[in-house]
């Protein structure tokens, strides 16, 4: 534990991507910071999501490849691993990046760790394990946890959750049931079936990854069908037990409506990936006057709770809950603590927004789900004149070379002008696509401007190029056709 000081000018609550942004830049300005954690640096992206997920979805990757290697003209075989290998390589990895986010890397910084429970006295104090730490502003980043839908008799079967399985999943199981079908629950049902676990899915909604078109929903389901994994969407979770062996797990499932039979399925394993819930409970925001419901702590635009000198960011703000937005969100609460503390600014409440306008995100399965804007169903449902562009990858060179064909871009631009309102990218390498439209939408480029732009042959991103491309023919009126045909008659070939 660090020597306290009584006094920060900044105090962080939670070592998430928020909290450590906010610490380090707030001490590198030559501020007096704070950093509150009660389990472990890093937070949930670091231990227990993004970088844990991503290690084993590498490994299954090339699990995979090796399986389809007569695409690439090679002898196909069934791979040779063992899964808690796998698992120890992954943490190995997870172990090499975790010093970046370390107590003894923030106390080299400047930063004031401690490592306990928070929990606030006052507006303006903060206890951990007994020790007062006053703060001129307070940044709460308590991040969320695994959401444990309410059916009967879970409690009494073992199950995991992303906080569990990265670690305690002994022994390897032979079979896995996952609830839940959104991204996490998408990315490792893959990851699991492609390492040899049998995978079941429930979903309660009528397809896999709600937020997106059901194009793109139908075309990863099919991907993930044809690997092995079995769907059961529009359906429940309403009781579960433990499987007749005591061994497993059985859970029953109703239709989503109401209506209808149940039908129970079995597993050695169960994986709750149903949603996230904010971690409001234990950090006693009464005393400090902050509101808050299930949803998260409420902030304004500029991040400010009900407290003005305190700040909520990452996924305890509610909202989108990627890393990349705590990110944002920490730079945000950096820059305006120090607009608050120049009286000016202050009183004329010059503040900088969280701008979430134009927001990339990815589920990284094979093939991955990137999206930034609008998608075809948001604008039809929002009744915003639209025109959609699509280029299939089964045209793009490079993705042939690759054998990776299977996915689409698909742009929804502002008719006529083609200007950029929303993207979605399915393929190989689509979480590095999708950049290019998120940097066209956030300085105001259109479909026609990328089209202009000169892109490396042969590449991936020769795609977003061709979108343009779309965008440009539409442009060649009838009377612009009819023009240059008698443009070119008045000018013959000689």
């Amino acid at each position: 534990m660090s020597n306290p000081t009584q006094n920060y000018n900044v105090i962080a609550i939670g070592a998430g991507a928020a909290g450590l942004i906010t610490t380090a830049a707030i001490a590198g300005l030559g501020g007096r910071a704070a950093l509150i954690e009660r389990h472990k640096m890093g937070g949930d992206c670091l231990n227990s999501g993004c970088v844990p997920s991503k290690g084993l979805i590498a490994s299954a990757r090339l699990v995979q490849r090796l399986r389809e290697a007569k695409k690439w003209g090679l002898a196909e075989h069934e791979p040779r691993f063992d899964l808690q290998e796998v698992f120890a390589s992954m943490r190995g990895r997870r172990a090499a990046i975790a010093p970046n986010d370390s107590v003894e890397r923030y106390q080299s910084l400047g930063v004031d760790v401690f490592q306990g429970e928070a929990k606030f006295l006052s507006p303006h104090e903060v206890e951990v394990d007994g020790q007062r730490l006053h703060g001129r502003f307070i940044v709460i980043a308590a991040g969320s946890r695994a959401a444990v839908p309410p059916i009967e008799g879970l409690g009494d079967v073992p199950y995991f959750t992303n906080e569990t399985i990265f670690d305690q999943l002994k022994p390897t199981p032979k079979s896995l049931i996952v609830l839940g079908g959104g991204p996490i629950g998408c990315e490792l049902s893959q990851v699991f079936q492609r390492l040899g676990v049998q995978v079941q899915v429930v979903e309660f909604a009528p397809q896999i990854l709600i937020r997106e078109d059901p194009e793109v929903s139908a075309l990863l389901r099919a991907r993930l069908e044809h690997e092995g994994v079995i769907f059961h969407t529009g359906m429940k979770g309403v009781r579960a037990a433990l499987r007749g062996d005591g061994a497993g797990v059985a859970l029953t499932l109703a239709p989503a409506t109401g209506e209808g039979p149940t039908r129970v399925i079995e597993a050695d394993a169960l994986l709750v990936a149903a949603g996230r819930i904010p971690n409001v409970e234990s950090l006693n925001l009464e005393a400090a006057g902050v509101r808050y419901s299930k949803k998260g702590v409420e902030v304004n635009r500029f991040l400010q709770t009900s407290r003005p000198h305190i700040f909520a960011g990452g996924d305890i703000a509610g909202g989108y809950q990627f890393t990349h937005v705590a990110d944002m969100h920490a730079r945000v609460i950096v820059e305006n603590i120090i607009r608050s503390m120049i009286p000016p600014l202050r009183w004329l409440g010059k503040l900088t927004p969280a701008d979430t306008s134009v927001l990339p995100w990815c589920t990284y399965t094979g093939p991955e789900v990137a999206r930034v804007g609008l998608n075809e169903t948001e604008a039809k449902k929002a009744g915003v004149p639209h025109a959609i562009f699509k280029q299939e990858l089964a045209h793009v060179d490079r993705f042939i070379l690759e054998r990776e064909t299977e996915g689409f871009v698909k742009v929804v631009a502002e008719p006529g002008t083609g200007r950029i309102l929303g993207a979605t990218i399915v393929g190989e390498g689509a979480g590095e696509l999708i950049h290019e439209f998120t940097l066209a939408m956030k300085h105001g480029l259109t479909l026609g401007q990328i089209a202009a732009t000169i892109h490396a042959y042969p590449s991936h991103s020769e795609a977003v190029r061709r979108v343009g491309d779309a965008f440009n023919r539409t442009r060649l009126t009838p009377g612009k056709k009819a023009f240059l045909q008698k443009l070119f008659a008045w000018n013959p070939a000689r």
